[in-house]
């Protein structure tokens, strides 16, 4: 990472926590409907532990695929959230490396609730209670941040998921508020021209479906924890959230296949301009 890469990316933190204390209250769900919430919420992720303890093991990946996203479904209606998804229909019947802006620890049920896929984590994910062992057991790959030496060695186990299953990951690096999107890190592009598949750049947002505006409550950022987050959007029982798929970079008329940075860059500005539009 460059130093001017980095202080844009301070800036953008010391932005967004100062816009924390803008940001307008939503109107928050009654005290009985929320301990409710809670209780489905133990429920169902006690049965999703159950389902990958003891019934994962003797399906097949189309049934393991079917179960998530069942679950994924089931929890996002457990909170409320109304799926919206579009471009849908660009996404090929092979293999693809999804690229997402990230705001929430919502956008992995969000993306498997529509299509299920393996997912590149930040370590920190699999420290996690419960979700964390989820995640293990549904195959995510972890990778460490702060290790030039093993971000490498992650393109080379995405290039080969590849070969047989789909990927998504989120190249900020981090959640945002979902304002605007923070400049894109290459390394895991490269996996995409190892694998000679396509790259889909795919925007995420959350909004109120009380104003339309967007909505800041399944925020994930800044020393949050995972509970506390969770929390924000029990709180808010009007949520909507858009998915929408964006052509993959064009193949140019030479036939050259575009580089890690020419992919980054490409699907952070469709994404931020796709964002923009809404």
């Amino acid at each position: 990472m460059t130093v001017s890469s980095q202080f844009y990316d301070l800036i953008y933190i010391v932005r967004t926590f100062m816009s924390i204390q803008t940001i307008p209250a939503e109107s928050k769900a009654p005290f009985f409907t929320q301990c409710s919430v809670w209780l489905l919420i133990f429920l169902h992720v006690l049965r999703g532990a159950l389902t990958l303890s003891f019934l994962f093991p003797l399906i097949n990946d189309q049934k393991k695929q079917e179960h998530i996203q069942r679950w994924s479904r089931r929890l996002l209606s457990i909170f409320n959230i109304q799926l919206r998804v579009k471009g849908a229909e660009m996404l090929p019947h092979t293999t693809y490396l999804l690229a997402s802006n990230h705001i929430s620890w919502l956008d992995i049920h969000v993306i498997n609730a529509f299509r299920p896929v393996r997912f590149v984590a930040k370590s920190e994910v699999a420290s996690w209670p419960v979700f964390g062992w989820m995640a293990k057991q549904l195959r995510t790959v972890f990778i460490r941040r702060d290790s030039a030496r093993h971000a490498r060695h992650v393109v080379g186990q995405v290039a080969d998921v590849l070969k047989t299953e789909s990927i998504c990951i989120f190249p900020e690096g981090t959640s945002t508020l979902g304002d605007e999107v923070l400049a894109f890190k290459p390394n895991l592009f490269e996996s995409a021209t190892v694998a000679l598949v396509p790259v889909y750049p795919m925007a995420i947002q959350y909004l109120s479906s009380a104003t339309g505006k967007r909505s800041y409550s399944p925020a994930f950022i800044g020393e949050m924890g995972l509970l506390e987050s969770m929390a924000n959007v029990v709180q808010n029982r009007h949520l909507i959230v858009e998915l929408a798929i964006l052509p993959p970079m064009a193949i140019p008329s030479n036939g050259v296949i575009a580089d890690r940075k020419d992919l980054a860059q490409y699907s952070q500005e469709a994404i931020s301009k796709a964002l923009r539009s809404q």
